[in-house]
């Protein structure tokens, strides 16, 4: 499971006393010391996630499309499963660009039309049994509870009351967490704070640089899927993995 939220410094979310939850998180698993996102604003830094360019995408403009390559459609090609959970999507398959708190820019695989409509799926589709969870999916908060609107104490208490149940049930079932930002508070430097949680992940700190792409390329690595764009440039996580599971 990947969760991305947004727009804060490194520094304003682990070891803050505004981010509690996430801080306590982070040092189950691995921190990364030295992450950083792709540009500025968010749009591009989630298409680089998810297909491994910016797409040449330079603003938050909304609607765009593609028909590259992405890791959803190569998930599904190899018959894995992928499904991105947007908190506020209205419903499956949504296409327009704004609902209450939700924001189409943060949402990379419903501008890929070849994929099906059901990979783009409501947070409240998200589950109650994570047994029964794609193989990669991905979580989106609303434009609040990911720290865009909001303070960073609410997105602390988001993450608490939302993903501390998977950690759990992780522990027993081989279940990766990835938590990232799209990107900071708007430095050239773009560092943001990242980290891994999961029985194969050891707790510590990592100075492994990484950014968008080097995740895409671990994601993908793990299934075995070639790298796409920018990720085949990009190293795999390295020297934070256990032997657990």
């Amino acid at each position: 499971m990947v969760v991305v939220f947004e727009n804060e410094d490194a520094g304003s979310v682990l070891g803050a006393p505004e981010a509690p939850y996430l801080t306590s998180l982070a040092r189950a698993g691995t921190s990364f010391t030295d992450a950083h996102g792709e540009t500025h604003p968010s749009q591009p830094n989630y298409l680089a996630l998810f297909s491994g360019s910016t797409q040449g995408v330079r603003d938050d403009s909304c609607p765009l499309t593609f028909s590259g390559p992405n890791l959803a459609a190569q998930l599904l090609t190899a018959r894995h499963s992928f499904t991105g959970f947007s908190e506020d999507l209205p419903s499956v398959g949504f296409t327009g660009c704004s609902a209450g708190r939700y924001a189409r820019k943060h949402n990379p695989w419903v501008d890929f039309p070849a994929l099906p409509a059901t990979v783009n799926q409501p947070y409240t589709a998200l589950p109650s049994d994570f047994a029964l969870l794609p193989t990669v999916s991905f979580v989106v908060p609303n434009l609040c509870n990911d720290m865009h609107d909001c303070r960073v104490a609410v997105g602390d208490r988001w993450a608490k009351a939302h993903l501390a149940g998977y950690v759990d049930w992780s522990r027993t079932h081989n279940g990766l967490l990835v938590v990232t930002f799209d990107e900071d508070h708007g430095t050239a430097a773009n560092h943001i704070a990242t980290f891994l949680v999961g029985p194969m992940v050891r707790a510590g700190t990592s100075d492994q640089r990484i950014d968008h792409y080097s995740l895409l390329r671990t994601i993908e690595e793990m299934y075995g899927l070639p790298p796409i764009g920018s990720a085949r440039d990009a190293a795999p996580i390295t020297g934070i993995w256990t032997a657990a599971g």
